[in-house]
């Protein structure tokens, strides 16, 4: 990353030790990142600067995160600048399911994860395209809803083979769950879950501010046809119906939709 392109991160965190790691890792690569240790100094840095991205601690002193968040809110309640939340407060995560922030990270994540999602928002609000080719696909990350355990073991391992980062949950309210917390870049997902069918659970990530730009594919292999397969699916988060489990039926969907 040249300097000339190099984007701009204001990271608010007041663990010293944390903002300093943090601080140094995204530097290392190629981002520029500026420091704040409270959200009343990520006010201050906002006044000069317009980062391309703000990774914000919740649990601070003073105003702390949610105070943060309020003071960069515009007219329509919308943050002024993406903001990607990292807190240990996993629990949280239902919060900010209706508050439109544009990533969810919960304390302590892989330093690849955070990277991940962050080259993701900055790409995404950029308006540049977000690279799947196949020499990327190890950048995709795929939530996989079964809660056949074998059947959801062999789909892991297909999708897993081919280069994907598979979080394999279940029950149907989990999947909502670790979609609000990873922001997969697509969720697959059989249409009788556990919990919550799999076209109730895709609804519900649609209307969620954080998650309705998550494609959802959905399988079903019950011969009950509980989806059709050539109606519009514009009513949810669908973007396909596989009519099989069939991982290689499913992966093609999957590809045909992400790239």
């Amino acid at each position: 990353m040249s300097i000339e392109t190099k984007r701009q991160i204001l990271l608010i965190d007041d663990d010293a030790s944390l903002l300093r790691t943090l601080s140094d890792f995204l530097r290392f690569e190629g981002y520029d990142v500026i420091k704040a240790d409270s959200g009343e100094k990520g006010l201050e840095r906002l006044k000069e600067s317009s980062p391309n991205l703000i990774i914000l601690d919740m649990s601070m002193p003073g105003m702390g995160g949610i105070g943060f968040l309020k003071e960069i809110l515009d007219e329509n309640g919308k943050p002024s600048h993406p903001v990607l939340v990292l807190t240990a407060r996993a629990n949280m995560a239902e919060f900010f399911a209706d508050v439109d922030v544009d990533g969810f990270i919960a304390k302590p994540c892989e330093p690849q994860d955070l990277l991940m999602e962050v080259g993701r928002i900055i790409f995404l609000r950029s308006g540049d395209e977000f690279d799947t080719s196949s020499s990327k696909k190890t950048n995709w990350k795929l939530l996989l809803g079964e809660d056949d355990i074998a059947g959801g073991n062999r789909l892991s391992e297909w999708f897993e083979s081919r280069g994907y980062n598979v979080d394999l949950v279940t029950k149907g309210p989990d999947v909502l769950e670790r979609a609000i917390v990873t922001r997969p870049n697509v969720v697959v997902m059989n249409t009788i879950m556990e919990g919550m069918n799999g076209s109730a659970v895709a609804d519900m990530l649609k209307v969620m501010p954080n998650t309705k730009s998550i494609p959802v594919v959905l399988y079903d292999n019950s011969g009950t046809k509980l989806l059709d397969t050539d109606s519009n699916m514009s009513g949810g988060g669908v973007v396909a119906v596989v009519a099989s489990d069939d991982p290689e039926e499913i992966q093609a969907a999957v590809e045909k939709n992400l790239s």
